[in-house]
């Protein structure tokens, strides 16, 4: 049987991959525009002491302090060392299995809130089911996030 000759395709230009190689890391870092204006799950039910609590996508326990609401951050600086921030890019409409909102933090990012609420972790929590940081004192109280 004769061989045939393998088909010739254009070879890309330098100045094509470059393109791609930007595009591709482009959306990497900020996401595509279909994916910035669809819902992105970042809070679900878990189990904490005895009790639902909402958790981040990583099962830990999320908080809010009580005197923090509808944009009014007593959580800032060093505290955010502590207490972690739960926040989304611009353009992402958080979801979970219950309400969830965005507000402006004074950093500029955007966090995540329940019930008006912003919601943080704790970094005396390492695994699913911990929730140490239940009624810790400090400008205000510590709660776990209950739906």
């Amino acid at each position: 049987m004769p061989q045939s000759s393998p088909s010739r395709l254009p070879r890309p230009t330098s100045v094509a991959i470059l393109t791609a190689i930007a595009i591709l890391a482009l959306a990497a870092l900020f996401g595509s525009p279909a994916s910035a204006q669809s819902g992105k799950r970042v809070v679900k039910e878990g189990h904490a002491a005895g009790h639902t609590v909402l958790t981040n996508n990583a099962g830990l326990t999320l908080y809010s302090l009580s005197v923090e609401k509808h944009g009014h951050f007593i959580c800032t600086g060093s505290c955010v060392s502590t207490w972690m921030p739960l926040v989304v890019r611009p353009g992402v409409k958080p979801t979970g299995p219950v309400s969830l909102g965005v507000v402006k933090r004074p950093d500029g990012k955007r966090q995540v809130t329940f019930d008006g609420r912003p919601l943080y972790t704790f970094d005396g929590d390492s695994r699913k089911g911990e929730a140490n940081g239940e009624g810790f004192k400090d400008v205000g109280t510590w709660h776990a996030a209950k739906p």
